[in-house]
């Protein structure tokens, strides 16, 4: 990675809320990679590579903004494995107390640009724990997408209005 984004990625994880246009955003999608990836006993860099991959997709190859989706994916799970205060669980609640305060990010839970996760863990249980997560997050999106829709609708007009 360029030095001169680690030196500015390093300033803005410090200072995140305040000077990544739609931190939060960027943040959901994090945490919806690091749910999938911490599942994992072993941590391969392909896991990474393929956040990146998807964050330049997502982010119409906007590098440093990819980047940053990977450094604060990386972020949470080394809290994760590290029991820093964050586990499987907690994540998963956070998923859903941010869904429950900004629907619209449902919108963002694409569970098939998760599926070859999948395809890289050899556990058998860790593969179903994944699948079941995947499972659990697509009914998640669907009842949000479903039973908010029309607070989902005023908050993109909203959006629309401000830019």
């Amino acid at each position: 990675m360029r030095l001169s984004f680690r030196i500015k990625q390093h300033f803005l994880n410090a200072f995140r809320e305040l000077f990544v246009h739609h931190h939060g955003s960027l943040e959901f999608r994090s945490k919806i990679f690091a749910l999938i990836i911490a599942t994992n006993d072993e941590i391969k860099d392909d896991y990474y590579d393929m956040v990146e991959k998807l964050g330049l997709k997502i982010y119409k190859n906007d590098k440093d903004r990819a980047d940053l989706l990977v450094m604060t994916t990386k972020e949470l799970v080394n809290k994760v494995k590290d029991d820093n205060g964050l586990d499987i669980d907690t994540l998963v609640h956070h998923i859903q107390q941010e869904l429950r305060i900004v629907p619209r990010y449902a919108k963002k839970i694409d569970t098939d640009s998760l599926k070859p996760f999948i395809e890289l863990t050899h556990d058998k249980d860790i593969t179903a724990y994944q699948k079941n997560i995947l499972e659990f997050l697509q009914t998640l999106k669907e009842e949000t997408l479903h039973t908010k829709k029309t607070q989902i609708a005023k908050d993109e007009e909203n959006l629309s209005c401000k830019y």
